[in-house]
């Protein structure tokens, strides 16, 4: 089942997308759908205005997250292009909403960077609150998947020991199209830049898996109904090749995730 959050004419819907048309479930949007007891019921039984697929705008999944948690050096193939060691715990920084930009929004590239880097990721959606997870309850806790794209400006990043400042720049993270209720972890992913692919890897190769990650965090912070999670990027990006490559402004980037989906967004200069 797929779950998204549509732009409308009057203002945005949460939509069940089948394979014949997307079905508004009565709400404005999926992180206000999910806060409803019962929501996979609701979903599957949804049966109210429907849209074409063809033309369908995308929002981001979950348009204002409470929370969007970032997972660092995740992969072992990244660890390994970055030079660190596998870490003993998950390295985490956040985003704030206003990053976020949907499946095929233009991704804006800050006027003050000359180093935007690609790193497609696995989204985690969480469906429930919790805290202090379990294993069994932080399985529970996930709604599904979307696919992210954790676009970098490593100029801004390095600046100091901490990373958010280049990784938070206003609609410069493409999330989605959709998020895929699934119980199963999705494997394949992948980034393509004007067509060369740039990253290609295995969720199998991550160091923290998403319920490790969600029983992680939620020893921290109550994880709600529509935080995002960003599992980290695999090996590939391009501060790491040599020489360097960046994002420049009319390149094509396409990230995508086997099972779940494809984000396609073209790089313009933003403010």
């Amino acid at each position: 089942m797929k779950l998204a959050t549509i732009r409308t004419a009057t203002g945005t819907a949460a939509v069940r997308v089948d394979d014949d048309g997307a079905v508004e479930l009565g709400s404005p949007d999926l992180g206000v759908f999910l806060a409803r007891d019962g929501w996979r019921a609701a979903a599957a039984a949804g049966s109210g205005p429907r849209h074409a697929l063809a033309g369908l705008d995308y929002a981001p999944p979950v348009p204002r997250p409470e929370k969007v948690i970032c997972v660092g050096l995740n992969y072992r193939t990244h660890i390994q292009e970055m030079g660190r060691e596998l870490p003993e715990h998950p390295t985490l920084f956040a985003k704030f909403a206003r990053a976020l930009v949907g499946a095929h929004d233009p991704v804006e590239l800050p006027a003050g960077s000359e180093q935007v880097d690609w790193e497609a990721e696995l989204g985690v959606v969480i469906g429930a609150e919790v805290r202090h997870a379990t294993p069994e309850q932080a399985r529970a806790a996930i709604a599904g998947y979307t696919v992210v794209n954790d676009v970098s400006a490593r100029d801004f990043q390095n600046r100091t020991l901490q990373w958010l400042q280049g990784k938070t720049f206003e609609r410069s993270t493409p999330v989605g199209p959709w998020l895929v209720v699934d119980e199963g972890t999705p494997g394949g992913i992948s980034c393509a830049v004007d067509g060369d692919v740039l990253q290609k890897a295995d969720t199998a190769d991550l160091v923290f898996d998403p319920v490790t990650l969600v029983g992680y965090i939620s020893s921290i912070i109550t994880l709600a109904p529509g935080d995002l999670i960003a599992t980290g990027t695999p090996g590939g990006v391009g501060h790491a090749r040599r020489p360097a490559r960046y994002l420049t402004e009319g390149a094509e980037m396409v990230t995508r995730v086997e099972g779940v989906g494809e984000l396609r967004n073209r790089m313009v200069r933003g403010s």
